[in-house]
């Protein structure tokens, strides 16, 4: 947890609240606040399980997730590949964009070519949201409405990340749909005071008013489910998940994202949607914990394997 991303403060709620609840249920839980010294300190505390709860660059993108296997240490969510893939919101646009999954149309602008911070991309109109494509927590997005915020909006992306993703503003209802173990849970609506989802709505108690379940009709929360399981499956994301969506005025969903190490505080989505189906907060975070198990095996098999055919 912890780490020195943006979203340090997020990820150590999220770590001390996972490893309370882990304690509770009798596992010997040691907390670690991410720096150079994770190696070492991962070897010391002879860490048998990592509960991956490092939100942001480092955390999210496959860093981790190669180091704890390079260590030989199983660790829960999604490997190192789909954790890439997820955490880069370009690259997650054209991976399911390819596959017919609805988007909202955008482009990929690096913070090197000049040519586009004098002009919106091709074939966009305003508004648009800028974001930076490979953050998190909403930080360094803008909703641009006009000609007026172009540049702005790219200067504030570019202080997170050297490329900044653009999209058309899709107006209409804000929905996520968390996925764990392959299944979907219910879906959430997110209504933002001032209409945006941005850091402080997220984070702050009492900002945002959330609807679980959401109040759908059974045909879209139908179509929800399965666009987030598709998504999880095409990313290759294991154990916990989330997909958050805009539903257009008309009833059309596009995917904005996948998160592939959603949020455990005590406003976030994942334990609220779990919480419809009966699953209490240490539940979900045991849950959670065996995927890490899972690939234990897995890691156990490949390397037996491989020891065989050389022996062989």
């Amino acid at each position: 947890m912890g780490g020195q991303s943006a979203e340090r403060p997020i990820s150590l709620k999220t770590g001390r609240a996972v490893a309370d609840a882990l304690r509770q249920r009798g596992y010997d839980v040691v907390t670690i606040d991410v720096d150079r010294s994770l190696p070492h300190r991962l070897r010391a505390s002879n860490v048998g399980l990592a509960f991956v709860a490092l939100h942001g660059p480092g955390g999210e993108d496959g860093t981790i997730q190669g180091l704890l296997e390079l260590m030989g240490i199983p660790y829960t969510g999604s490997g190192v590949r789909a954790s890439a893939i997820a955490m880069h919101k370009g690259t997650t646009k054209a991976l399911l964009a390819y596959h017919g999954i609805p988007v909202p149309r955008g482009a990929v602008i690096l913070e090197t070519d000049r040519t586009p911070a004098r002009s919106l991309p091709k074939g966009l109109r305003w508004p648009v949201v800028v974001k930076p494509a490979a953050q998190g927590s909403t930080i360094g997005v803008t909703i641009v409405r006009s000609a007026s915020g172009w540049r702005r909006a790219l200067q504030r992306a570019f202080q997170y990340d050297s490329e900044a993703l653009v999209e058309t503003y899709v107006a209409g209802r804000e929905l996520t749909v968390s996925v764990l173990d392959g299944t979907a849970l219910p879906a959430v609506e997110i209504l933002a005071p001032s209409g945006f989802y941005d850091y402080a709505a997220k984070y702050e108690k009492g900002r945002t008013r959330y609807l679980c379940p959401a109040p759908l009709a059974p045909a879209l929360d139908r179509q929800l489910r399965e666009l987030a399981v598709r998504t999880y499956r095409l990313i290759g994301c294991e154990g916990a998940a989330r997909v958050d969506f805009r539903v257009n005025r008309r009833g059309r969903p596009c995917v904005l994202e996948a998160n592939t190490v959603p949020g455990m505080t005590e406003t976030s989505l994942l334990p609220m949607a779990a919480a419809q189906l009966g699953l209490d907060y240490g539940t979900l975070a045991e849950r959670i914990l065996a995927s890490a198990l899972r690939r234990g095996a897995t890691m156990a098999d490949t390397a037996t394997s491989r020891s065989w055919r050389s022996r062989s």
